[in-house]
């Protein structure tokens, strides 16, 4: 107990303390914001290694070890769920609001043009094209230097911890509210759902507690089957890497509480399901893990 308390008053109040900075200075409108969220992605993984030296811990199981053996499939899922996941979402959330939906992307080309930039249907359909495959066949691989900077701290190190006190769907969910309260000071500044809704920003702030769950709960499944924070390093970066394909076909008023993006609850739909059913599988052995001052290991769950 006394290391999770360490680890998480370490990594919420370093994150905390650099995000209300932001805030402070222009928020998401900063120049420099997106690369201060990118920095904040590392900030677990930097406070696992000190809190593993305050406490004498070692590094004995940093998590790392790929693990292939008997576990391609999962790495495999990681990489190609949660996109087949995002288009899923989605696919169903035009279906329900066609008038949403702009097969020209018209919008996207009108951004470009009031940049200078050739925005033909020939052209956007090049720039779809090119950002889908590198969203698919490279983001996993181009993010994951940042995903396991938080996996490192949220699945590698937090969720077993919580697996030596409670059961695996307690930590499960544990680990996704705390993952989603994590994000809250970014939340608040208006980032995945905006300022101007009803209870903003604490409606936010609950949505990606939500979702954190459910994507939680997947990205857990795969370190519990694999014994390794790689294979939710790749998910977690498919899921950065894929998210935003959708606006290049929206238009007109939407609520990002809604969709199309998988932060909605029509647009996430596939990893409301998805990640239910790994709570559920998560849960079926009574003992996930052992453990010791130095080492913790999960067990197979079926």
């Amino acid at each position: 107990m006394k290391r999770l308390v360490i680890f998480l008053g370490l990594a919420f109040g370093l994150t905390w303390a650099v995000e209300f900075a932001l805030m402070a200075n222009g928020g998401l409108s900063n120049p420099y914001a997106i690369l201060v969220l990118t920095g904040v992605m590392l900030i677990p993984a930097l406070c696992v290694v000190i809190t593993r030296l305050i406490t004498k811990e070692g590094f004995k199981n940093f998590g790392l070890k790929p693990h292939f053996k008997g576990n391609i499939r999962y790495y495999l899922m990681a990489w190609f769920v949660p996109p087949l996941l995002i288009f899923l979402g989605a696919l169903l959330y035009f279906l329900i609001f066609p008038a949403n939906f702009d097969p020209t992307m018209s919008v996207m080309a009108a951004q470009y043009q009031a940049q200078g930039l050739d925005a033909t249907t020939q052209m956007m359909t090049g720039i779809l094209i090119s950002q889908l495959l590198i969203g698919l066949l490279v983001g996993p691989v181009l993010n994951i230097i940042t995903t396991l900077g938080e996996e490192i701290g949220w699945r590698g190190y937090l969720l077993p911890k919580l697996m030596e006190m409670v059961s695996a769907r307690k930590a499960i969910l544990i680990s996704g509210v705390i993952w989603g309260l994590w994000h809250a000071p970014i939340i608040a500044q208006g980032h995945n759902y905006g300022l101007g809704y009803w209870l903003a920003p604490w409606g936010g702030i609950l949505a990606m507690v939500v979702f954190s769950f459910f994507a939680g709960s997947f990205l857990s499944y795969l370190t519990i089957k694999t014994n390794s924070v790689l294979p939710a390093a790749i998910g977690h970066g498919a899921m950065n890497g894929f998210a935003a394909f959708s606006v290049f076909f929206t238009i007109g008023q939407t609520s990002p509480f809604v969709g199309p993006l998988p932060v909605g609850i029509i647009g996430g739909i596939g990893f409301i399901v998805v990640g239910s059913i790994c709570f559920y599988l998560a849960g079926r052995e009574p003992s996930p893990v052992t453990a010791n001052d130095n080492h913790v290991s999960f067990k197979t769950v079926s």
